[in-house]
């Protein structure tokens, strides 16, 4: 058994003058796996092949911008004030994505990708819900090799070694800490596993299984958070994300029992087709004005002709 977790010597490789940085390939992975396990259910769910592709589109870079924007809202003393550069509030590659600023964004990209090309919202919802959670598990190993966001200091055997220059102030003397990208890693690919495991006993629509996957992550969030040392804003005797964990949890579950009964609507027209529809269905029509105009047209007698035998 291996008395520690050893971290990474580095996070960032360079090809010639382009760095290769670990946090982005994370994210970039997570979400090229996130649309491939997410078509496949959108397709198994009757819907057209490449929709998640062409959403993804517009939810991803959405969602980037979302994700930034939460974690300099909640932590602009990183930004702003004396000694602080606002500039860096652009410098995404060094970490500072806040993941409910990223569904927040990622979600409002969806759904206009969705009006765009005609698509239950709440289904590509519910395709993506697993996907999403195995996607925020590869992206937690952009924080391994960063050597960021772990837990308190720990003995236990799984513990995180951590380069003294990364130690936070007043635990310089520690070596060991609780790997909490681990621990949440796990905990995504359990909850996504178990989606899907409920999802194929009970067919979930109307965005139950994007409810299930805010419960099953916010519950882990919940606790994975309050080991966490970095630096963080608190309200009373939490931190900041564990509350935001608390009401996105009691709003899923909500919105999760309240649609129980809910009957799926069938996928909206897309503008194009709906024109398309319309001018089939005039066209119809002007086909049937003429079949009966020449109807009757038949049925009349000739010029010069005579009804009697």
């Amino acid at each position: 058994m291996l008395a520690y977790i050893p971290s990474p010597s580095q996070g960032v490789w360079h090809l010639g003058p382009l760095p290769l940085r670990a946090y982005a390939l994370g994210i970039i992975i997570g979400a090229l796996v996130a649309i491939w396990i997410g078509e496949r259910r959108f397709q198994a769910r009757g819907g057209r092949a490449g929709v998640i592709g062409d959403i993804a589109i517009w939810a991803i870079p959405f969602g980037i911008v979302g994700a930034r924007i939460y974690h300099v809202i909640t932590d602009p003393e990183l930004y702003f004030g004396d000694g602080r550069h606002v500039g860096d509030v652009f410098l995404i590659w060094k970490g500072g994505l806040g993941i409910w600023g990223a569904v927040l964004g990622g979600a409002l990209g969806a759904y206009i990708g969705c009006r765009r090309y005609g698509v239950s919202f709440s289904k590509v919802a519910d395709s993506l819900a697993p996907g999403l959670l195995v996607a925020q598990a590869i992206g937690r190993i952009g924080n391994y090799f960063n050597q960021e966001l772990f837990g308190k200091p720990t003995t236990l055997p799984w513990g995180l070694e951590i380069a003294p220059d990364k130690r936070p102030p007043g635990y310089v003397e520690f070596e060991t800490f609780h790997p909490t990208f681990l621990y949440e890693l796990l905990w995504n690919l359990a909850a996504a596993a178990l989606i899907i495991a409920i999802d194929r006993r009970v067919k979930l629509t109307g965005g139950r299984a994007f409810a299930l996957y805010a419960m099953f992550y916010t519950a882990g969030r919940f606790w994975i958070e309050q080991l966490r040392i970095d630096e963080a804003n608190h309200i009373g005797p939490f931190r900041l994300n564990v509350w935001t964990s608390i009401i996105v949890f009691v709003l899923a579950l909500t919105y999760f029992v309240a649609t129980r009964n809910r009957v799926p609507k069938p996928d909206p027209v897309p503008e194009t087709d709906a024109v398309v529809a319309d001018e089939d269905i005039d066209a119809a029509d002007e086909s049937d004005d003429v079949a009966e105009r020449t109807t009757e047209t038949s049925d009349e007698p000739a010029a010069g002709s005579s009804d009697r035998p």
